[in-house]
């Protein structure tokens, strides 16, 4: 018996459809991916993602983290395809703006972990979750101004 679907992707022997939730930030979650510094990082990373034959579904940068929605093939693990990813993005985010060398040290550019999550039935809904998420943050920011306001100075 076999249960296929039209999202089902071809190994030789092999049907798989391993989809993931990814999300990952810039060491100490620095606010950097913005402006000229956050288209360059998407043309890198849809890049990468074409060298391995992983398909973005859905992705966003947001000013402190990534969320991508990809379909990775089985011959790779999450772990070594995510060691790719931010370790080959790095040194060619550092080639081409050496300044960030300088101003956050080193040859470091992401964090040392990331989360993934398997995705189900549920795609539709990560989907809009990745799309619709600065939105949200940013009502979110301006709800929580009122925190920042002494009320013992009234």
């Amino acid at each position: 018996m076999s249960i296929q679907s039209k999202d089902d992707n071809s190994l030789a022997h092999t049907r798989w459809n391993c989809r993931y939730h990814i999300i990952f930030a810039p060491k100490y979650r620095r606010k950097i991916i913005y402006g000229k510094l956050r288209v360059d990082i998407g043309k890198i990373l849809r890049r990468l993602c074409e060298m391995k034959d992983v398909e973005i579904i859905e992705a966003h940068a947001m000013p402190d983290h990534i969320h991508m929605l990809v379909r990775i093939p089985p011959k790779y693990s999450v772990s070594y395809f995510m060691g790719y990813l931010k370790g080959r993005s790095t040194v060619i985010i550092h080639d081409r703006h050496a300044n960030l060398k300088y101003r956050h040290g080193n040859k470091s550019f992401w964090a040392r972990g990331y989360f993934v999550s398997t995705v189900g039935v549920n795609q539709k809904i990560i989907e809009k979750y990745i799309r619709d998420q600065e939105a949200e943050d940013l009502v979110n920011d301006t709800m929580s101004k009122r925190e920042y306001q002494d009320p013992l100075k009234k």
